[in-house]
């Protein structure tokens, strides 16, 4: 009577997990970002240069994290500082103008 119940069941090796297939996939469809100051040297982090930092920003206004941006951690902070002196002179908004409904 056990040795039936034995062979009805599945192995552990034998269950495949959906899971697990779709991540291997999603892993190796993922390429490592690379900053774009460490790959050009020439490029310079300027609060001036208001449309450079507007690639930063998101539709909202809010600074793009720098796991989507590909920055490098020492740069992602200088474009961060440059964005907000860039706020604070008014050179960019700090958020958009959302349109007001009047009733």
């Amino acid at each position: 009577m056990r040795e039936e119940k034995r062979g009805r069941g599945r192995r552990d090796s034998d269950k495949k997990d959906k899971r697990g297939d779709n991540k291997k996939k999603f892993q190796m469809s993922m390429r490592r970002k690379t900053c774009r100051f460490c790959a050009d040297k020439k490029l310079s982090i300027d609060f001036k240069d208001a449309k450079f930092l507007q690639s930063f920003l998101s539709e909202r206004g809010r600074i793009i994290p720098r796991r989507i941006s590909g920055n490098c951690a020492g740069h992602q902070r200088d474009v961060t500082a440059a964005i907000k002196r860039a706020r604070i002179l008014a050179f960019i908004p700090f958020t958009t103008s959302q349109v007001s409904l009047s009733i």
